[in-house]
């Protein structure tokens, strides 16, 4: 596998606030339609102490004229291949909704190449071999735009303006495309932490489904429910932060 350019790196991972102290880093993955900046506030809340970078897809915002990947195995090879060089400091990964899968699969892979991730955090979704029958991906416009008013993770400003919504549209639907198709890769468990945070109010996982993620690792697993649904976190931004930095004091001191 050959190491990323400082081009391609910039494009794919982004650093909103310089840690070079750190003691870990935390690589963060949006989910279906999300995109790099939603993790700003995060970054702004844990810088210095804790690095973070987020994952900016393809399809979105300043990539927007690149073709979306509507596999999340295809993914979790491009997104590996980026951080795969990053190993001077502990890692560890928090991915919400889609970002949780592709945050299991970049695990796994990490995992095979001896550079196991510190902590999985994975928030607002089930766990990867639990299924549902989903087919947002094949609803006309007016059906996606209802799903995102549903979920209440966009700007619903931004889903009446019908520019916009030709721009964020095919990402969105490529993403849904993803994470609806996927399926466990085959394989163990992982053997590093997993922390799953969910709100008790998710229409796309139920808590007892959040729980299935205790089957995908042979290491320490815990489960934080909080108040709301889909994008619970954006009411509990401080205990998520909180709950963020006592585990990667727990697991990387």
């Amino acid at each position: 596998m050959t190491a990323p350019s400082s081009t391609e790196y910039d494009l794919w991972i982004r650093r909103f606030h310089q840690a070079p102290d750190s003691k870990v880093r935390l690589l963060c993955l949006p989910h279906a339609g999300g995109s790099a900046s939603f993790y700003h506030p995060v970054s702004a809340a844990l810088s210095p102490g804790i690095e973070v970078l987020a994952v900016q897809y393809p399809g979105r915002q300043d990539r927007r004229s690149e073709p979306s990947v509507d596999s999340i195995g295809e993914l979790a090879d491009l997104v590996h291949r980026m951080v795969r060089p990053l190993d001077d400091r502990p890692l560890a990964i928090f991915g919400h909704s889609m970002g949780a899968v592709l945050g299991f699969e970049l695990a796994r892979r990490l995992e095979a190449d001896g550079q196991p991730p510190a902590v999985l955090f994975a928030s607002g979704r089930r766990g990867p071999g639990t299924y549902r029958e989903e087919f947002v991906h094949r609803r006309d416009d007016d059906g996606v735009v209802a799903e995102l008013k549903t979920l209440s993770g966009t700007n619903t400003a931004l889903l009446g303006d019908e520019e916009i919504l030709r721009m964020i549209l095919p990402a969105i639907r490529n993403d849904y495309r993803a994470i609806e198709t996927y399926r466990r890769e085959p394989g163990g468990p992982l053997s590093i932490p997993i922390v799953t945070l969910i709100g008790d109010d998710d229409p796309k996982s139920t808590v007892d489904e959040a729980r299935a993620w205790s089957d995908e690792t042979t290491g320490d697993f815990s489960i934080r429910v909080f108040p709301g649904g889909h994008f619970y976190l954006a009411a509990h931004q401080k205990a998520v932060l909180a709950e963020i930095t006592e585990r990667l004091t727990t697991y990387v001191g």
